[in-house]
This record gives C-alpha cells, sequence and structure tokens, in this order.
C-alpha cells in the first residue's frame, strides 16, 4: 500500500484513501417509504484529478439549464446524473432529476421510491430536490383503470393530473380508450418529451433552475432527441396537404371542424415541438454529458453518439470517463485491467472529435454508491 501510494501525484485533490462516514436516519433516504439507518463508507479504489469536469461553469447563474446524461447501459449515467442533481441542489440552485430511461434505477440510486409517475421530493440536500422516473407502462396502467370508472373523461382528467393536458388538448374527442390496449411504439420518448414541454411551459415549475435528465441507453436517446424534429416535419407536411383541400373533412381529432380549427391545433403542436427541438440544441441552456468506462466497446460507441449528437446540433462539452483503476504493483490482475483502461483512454485522445471533449476521468470506489450520502461523496468527485 505504501509504494502505491508513492505512485499519486501530489497535484491529486483527493488521496487513495480518501474516506467519508455518514449516519443518517431519514424516510427520503428509504426503499418503498421505510425508514431505515446506514452508515456509508466508502474508499477511492482510484484518484481524483484536479481538474475535474468544471463544476464552476455548470453551477454559474441563475438562468434554467437543462443537462442530460447519457451512453451505453452499464456505465453509471444515473449515479453520475443523481449525484449531479445532490450537487446543483447543494449549491443553492431548487433542481429536479427525471429519468426517461425505460430500465429506471433512479430509485435505487436514490434508495427512495421513486416509481409513481410523479415528483417526488428528496431530503437531504441544501435546495429543494425533485426526482421522477416516466413510466410508460405505469401511465398505461392507471388510464385503464380510469376507462373502467370514468371512460374517457376519467383517462382525460387522469392525463391532467400526471401534467399531459396539453396532449388531451390537442386530441380532442379522439376515444383514448382505444389507444390504450397496448403502448404505441415511441410511448417513451413521447412522455418524455411531454415532460419537457410541462417544464418549458408551466409556471409551477418555474422556480426549478437545474434539470437533469438520466436518459436512455443510446438507441433510445437518440430517438428521443430526433422526435421533435421528426414531429415538426410532420406536422408540416399534413398542414401543407390540408391547405391543398378544397372543403371541410373530417378531422384527425375525430369530429368535424374547419380547415382553420384543425390547422390551427396543429400549429400549437408544431410551435411546442419548435420549442422542445430548440431547447436541445440550445447551447446557452442544455448540455449533453456523455459518460463512458474505459473499454473500448464502451469509447466507440461514445464516439457514434457524439458524432449523432454533434451532426443533430446537440452541444456537447464533456466527456466522463468512469470507473478508473489506479495504478498498482500487487495484483497482476489490476495491472493488466489498468493497462487494458489505459489503451482504451488513450484511443479517446487519439479522436479528434472525443479529445476536444473536457475529459473527466473518475476514480472507481470499492462500494455501490446509493442514497444521499453516498450521491454527495461521488459528487465531490466529479463535480469539481
Amino acid at each position: 500500500m505504501a509504494a502505491l501510494l508513492r505512485q499519486i501525484s501530489k497535484t491529486q485533490k483527493h488521496s487513495l484513501l480518501y474516506k467519508v462516514n455518514r449516519s443518517f436516519n431519514s424516510s427520503s433516504s428509504s426503499l418503498h417509504g421505510t425508514p431505515f439507518t446506514a452508515s456509508l463508507q466508502a474508499r477511492l479504489v482510484g484518484t481524483v484529478t484536479e481538474a475535474g469536469c468544471g463544476f464552476e461553469d455548470l453551477v454559474a447563474g441563475n438562468q434554467r439549464k437543462y443537462y442530460m446524461l447519457g451512453g451505453k447501459g452499464g456505465v453509471g449515467k444515473t449515479s453520475c446524473a443523481a449525484s449531479l442533481a445532490v450537487k446543483f441542489a447543494n449549491h443553492g440552485h431548487p433542481t429536479m432529476v427525471i429519468s426517461t430511461d425505460p430500465a429506471h434505477s433512479l430509485s435505487d440510486s436514490f434508495a427512495q421510491d421513486l416509481t409513481g409517475g410523479r415528483l417526488v421530493p428528496v431530503e437531504g440536500v441544501a435546495s429543494p430536490l425533485y426526482a421522477l422516473e416516466i413510466n410508460p407502462e405505469k401511465a398505461m396502467e392507471d388510464m385503464h383503470t380510469a376507462i373502467q370508472k370514468g371512460g374517457s373523461n376519467g383517462v382525460k382528467n387522469l392525463m391532467q393530473s400526471m401534467g399531459l393536458g396539453m396532449i388531451v388538448e390537442q386530441l380532442g374527442e379522439l376515444k383514448l380508450e382505444e389507444l390504450l390496449h397496448s403502448p404505441p411504439p415511441g410511448m417513451d420518448e413521447i412522455l418524455a418529451i411531454s415532460t419537457v414541454l410541462q417544464f418549458v411551459e408551466s409556471q409551477e415549475y418555474k422556480k426549478f433552475t437545474r434539470i437533469v435528465f438520466d436518459t436512455a441507453p443510446t438507441g433510445h436517446t437518440l430517438r428521443l432527441l430526433s422526435l421533435p424534429d421528426f414531429m415538426d416535419g410532420s406536422i408540416g407536411k399534413v398542414m401543407k396537404l390540408k391547405t391543398k383541400l378544397a372543403s371541410s373533412f373530417k378531422s384527425l381529432f375525430g369530429k368535424e371542424e374547419s380547415r382553420s380549427d384543425a390547422a390551427d391545433k396543429l400549429e400549437q403542436i408544431k410551435e411546442r415541438m419548435a420549442k422542445v427541438r430548440d431547447l436541445f440544441h440550445n447551447s446557452d441552456t442544455t448540455e449533453f454529458i456523455i459518460v463512458t468506462i474505459p473499454t473500448v466497446m464502451a469509447i466507440k460507441e461514445s464516439a457514434r453518439l457524439h458524432n449523432s449528437l454533434k451532426n443533430g446540433g446537440v452541444p456537447v462539452r464533456r466527456l466522463i470517463i468512469n470507473q478508473v483503476l489506479p495504478l498498482s504493483s500487487d495484483c497482476k490482475f489490476c495491472v493488466m485491467r489498468r493497462k487494458d483502461q489505459m489503451r482504451a483512454i488513450e484511443t479517446i485522445r487519439n479522436d479528434s472529435e472525443l479529445a476536444s471533449l473536457r475529459l473527466c476521468e473518475v476514480p472507481l470506489v470499492d462500494m455501490e454508491i446509493r442514497g444521499v450520502p453516498a450521491l454527495k461523496f461521488m459528487g465531490d468527485m466529479i463535480w469539481i
């Protein structure tokens, strides 16, 4: 161990044996609402460099900003996103963290039940922090229940209570129950977009100055980011087609309408999609942070993701390289793994596109990051 410690640079902000010991007893740090007392002891297996991820830039200003963290499945996106949300809240920013990943793990990360499809307060931070898992399957179950109780009106009331009133307004008299036998393709992305629209338009969420998205693995995320452009283009084509029709017709919304009424509704949807599209492309308010691990496969996927985001005009400035092993001379397995990781990291430095990003190397820790104290500990390693 002494030999290992001597290999660590004096410029590193934290030592190999940096520990955190926390005890807490809080219902907000419970799973399924059951309070528990936990003692957290986390030890760095790797090291934290002085440079960090430039948190001062992220935390500066009171203008609302959006941060989306994504990458290959299993690289630690959720832990990074949750730790960033905790860090923002502890620096005075009322914050929301939302999971758009169909395979949610945000509840596990906070050690708190977030599966209800609604914003849940998280305690143990300086400023308000709310968390939400967008759950299409749960939404469909609730809608089926609402149909049994109140038919279409029950569905509409439920959707409005979930903050999805915008969809109800645009669907008009469409028989929603006929759509709910199984979730349509892309329902995850549609619900995520609807949630984003709430934050953009609603005064209810005006107080939140930082919104963090724990996104799905690469394919889902790219569909989410491309949805506004796709819908905007599709609606534009429909509107052009309607202008060519000489008389009134049965509208897409299930009732007879004049062309102007139907066009107005489509125009409203188009404008809302344009707001989301502009939000995703706004470099002043939005940033996509790629998370990866030092393996060749993960880095290649990160390169493809970065290329797609760049071509789509989505701002990307940071790349987190998670779970980096330390130097070691006592463990042959560790030496070999470290060499593999260094080769993988070298491919990043040799990639002109990825190397242009701010690279944040994050050390491996010897325990699972779970609960607010653990997330604060992780955030103090990454977001410096």
